[in-house]
């Protein structure tokens, strides 16, 4: 069992779900006060998330003592409830469609975001796949033609939400696992330049996502209009320089910045708490990546060991993401940044994906033995 690895993993999670309860209740309790939809109060998004990071503690804990050949068996049917609950964000009625998007379904007094469940069963299910077809994953038939169409009936349904921002992240953590897990550069090149051109495609027909194009183009052009956050953004991390403005000085989150609590809540922390805070921020997600793959490549059997790089990458990669977006190096995207933007479904899943991240170290193998359990697949081994 790897002690001190699962050690440095939960205190890296615990130190930046802490930062985020923190700065959220700096970063949201100016549009909490002033807007009679969150009852004028300054602690509602705090106290919504106190709940929710109650059930994100009980998920990871179950995650973390779930038998993983239970989670085997059960890998397709997960992911296949997930993909139905994406239809359901579609239908009127049942879905709820907020600022034009159809990525919400109501649960009594909280809303959930099936896109969020969804990282899961398609992680799930791409580790299913290698597990069982791995000799066979450097061919086309046999190898990764059925994930890829997968993948493809995924984006589809994120696509029409529309969630760019998931798709873009699914679609690069599948990838990375069917490279790692053997297939061929050439044939995940193809696929990815289709799904790309098809991507583009419905990015050109659809304005708004054109205007936050044009606007990461040229955002001193849009400064007024769609380049309104990024610009608001930069100017956070400018004022905060290396030491901050103080906790609960920003000027940024009276308004000018949107979504200060959710998406674009690392300018805040940029500005209360300096570029020190940002990069320890970083440095925690660093932590969590190389305890993630030390973890993966210990695993004691193909499926725990895709589940575990897949649950890595999709927590680090959704950071590194985000980290773009509010830089200007990215067109902007709906995408939190994990354990610490405003958002239950996020934060409750990210949990789930250490909790299972715990699971997969607990019953690794032991470094000493002989056996072959690499990461990569051996490129000598004939299908």
């Amino acid at each position: 069992m790897q002690r001190r690895t699962i050690t440095l993993l939960i205190a890296a999670v615990l130190i930046l779900v802490t930062i985020g309860i923190v700065m959220l209740a700096s970063a949201s309790m100016i549009k909490g006060a002033t807007e009679t939809q969150f009852r004028n109060d300054p602690a509602y998004f705090v106290k919504r998330q106190g709940i929710w990071l109650l059930l994100a503690v009980i998920a990871a804990g179950i995650c973390a003592r779930m038998n993983l050949r239970w989670m085997k068996s059960v890998a397709l049917p997960i992911a296949g409830i997930c993909a139905f609950l994406l239809i359901l964000v579609r239908i009127p009625g049942i879905g709820l469609n907020i600022n034009g998007s159809w990525r919400w379904l109501r649960f009594g007094p909280f809303t959930v975001q099936p896109s969020e469940f969804a990282k899961v069963g398609i992680i799930f299910a791409a580790a299913w796949w290698i597990s069982r077809r791995r000799r066979y994953m450097h061919t086309f038939q046999r190898g990764i033609l059925l994930p890829m169409l997968g993948l493809g009936l995924f984006a589809a349904l994120l696509m029409v939400e529309p969630d760019f921002g998931t798709t873009l992240l699914t679609g690069l953590v599948v990838l990375a696992l069917l490279y790692t897990g053997g297939a061929r550069p050439i044939y995940l090149f193809g696929f990815t330049f289709a799904g790309a051109a098809a991507f583009g495609m419905l990015v050109l027909h659809n304005a708004n996502r054109m205007r936050r194009i044009f606007a990461f183009l040229d955002p001193e052009r849009y400064a007024q209009e769609e380049a309104w956050q990024l610009i608001n953004a930069l100017n956070a991390f400018a004022a905060g320089g290396v030491h901050g403005v103080g906790l609960g000085n920003s000027i940024q989150k009276y308004h000018y910045l949107p979504e200060a609590h959710t998406d674009f809540i690392l300018p805040i922390i940029g500005e209360e708490l300096g570029l020190i805070a940002t990069l320890s921020v970083l440095i925690l997600f660093l932590v969590i990546f190389f305890c993630g793959l030390r973890i993966a490549s210990r695993a004691s059997d193909d499926f725990s060991r895709f589940t575990a790089l897949g649950c890595t990458l999709m927590i680090t990669l959704q950071a590194l993401i985000n980290l773009a977006v509010v830089t200007g190096s990215m067109p902007t995207k709906g995408l939190a940044l994990p354990f610490i933007s405003y958002g239950g479904s996020s934060l409750l899943v990210s949990s789930a994906m250490i909790g299972i991240l715990v699971n997969v170290a607990h019953t690794a193998r032991n470094p000493k033995e002989k056996k072959h359990t690499a990461l990569f697949k051996d490129k000598c081994r004939k299908a």
